[in-house]
């Protein structure tokens, strides 16, 4: 009988390991991937599966990913990330997966120690209870340190055949992957956005400020200086060109009396985005976005002038320079 399992890839040496050891005991695996907006070097699963000689599946970012952000029943880590949360509704869609295919288990790369938001033994097992797969989710490379789970009992995995690592070190998995016959060893990820400190302070201004937030709101992050005027609005300012064009197609993507896009017209500098949760921006929104593009600009201005866009109208606007400090977000 041919054994079927599941296997989360991220593209990472952990994930790659869990599944060759699989592979070393016959069974068939399916690769899953999960792509967030937030996640790093995505693109290495497919790269990975290529190397593994085994089938990939990639899920995009669904609508309902974004309540597990807004709300997470086990908490932040230092960020705005929720480990545990995030692991839970990841676990369940591979949980679906395992089912359409007929898969007997699902399979991780996972480590005991290594992450410490997600995977200390009490979260490993709060992960599998929560996703709905008990003891159908094996850990290969941390499986002695963990029960037994169900394939193992079965015999459909050897467990003698199986690992016991722990902790952040890589010795001792670079020395397995050489082992293994890997040519290439992967580097470690920079991992998700929302574990950056920066990064997450922008998403609790965001959902502090606005509970509804939507993907397009969530996109913005990534991009510029991140400025609030008051409760309901802020002002993204480009970092650069390629940030400014992006603002632009963000805007344009959801013009709205809402938004305002403020581009520099008789002078070189930032553009920059206002966004309003409640109103539609008003003059002081202008004066304040106006006085930013001035002081990231830099330089003396004669006259400078910006075109101004809300929704589908075009004005020419003079721009004065910011009179009070402000704090990036």
């Amino acid at each position: 009988m041919t054994v079927r399992a599941v296997a989360l890839l991220s593209g990472g040496l952990d994930s790659m390991l869990a599944i060759r050891v699989l592979q070393l005991q016959g069974i068939e695996v399916e690769a899953l991937n999960f792509q967030t907006k937030f996640a790093c070097c995505q693109s290495q699963a497919a790269q990975a599966a290529d190397e593994l000689g085994v089938r990939l599946s990639v899920l995009a970012e669904r609508d309902d990913y974004l309540e597990v952000i807004r709300n997470p029943q086990h908490g932040y880590g230092r960020g705005a990330n929720p480990c545990v949360d995030c692991r839970i509704f990841m676990f369940r869609l591979a949980a679906q997966r395992m089912r359409d295919i007929g898969a007997l288990f699902v399979a991780s790369g996972e480590i005991v120690g290594q992450r410490p938001m997600s995977q200390k033994k009490r979260d490993l097992a709060v992960i599998s209870h929560r996703a709905g797969l008990m003891d159908h989710l094996l850990r290969p490379l941390s499986a002695k340190l963990l029960p037994p789970t169900l394939p193992e009992r079965e015999g459909l995995v050897k467990r003698e055949r199986l690992f016991g690592f722990s902790g952040r070190g890589r010795k001792e998995l670079i020395a397995l992957a050489k082992q293994f016959g890997f040519t290439r060893i992967p580097q470690p990820s920079t991992g998700c956005a929302l574990t950056e400190p920066q990064f997450g302070a922008k998403v609790h201004d965001l959902l502090g400020h606005d509970p509804a937030a939507l993907a397009w709101d969530f996109d913005l992050l990534k991009i510029g200086r991140h400025i609030r005027l008051d409760a309901t609005t802020k002002v993204i300012v480009g970092r650069r060109e390629e940030e400014n064009e992006k603002l632009v197609r963000l805007f344009e993507q959801r013009p709205s009396e809402r938004t305002m896009l403020i581009s520099p017209e008789n002078f070189i500098g930032p553009t920059a985005l206002v966004v309003s949760t409640e109103t539609e921006p008003v003059d002081d929104a202008l004066r304040f976005a106006g006085g930013l593009i001035l002081r990231y600009a830099g330089g003396e201005k004669m006259s400078p002038t910006a075109v101004v866009r809300r929704g589908e109208t075009r004005t020419i606007e003079r721009l004065h320079p910011a009179a009070t400090e402000t704090a990036t977000i």
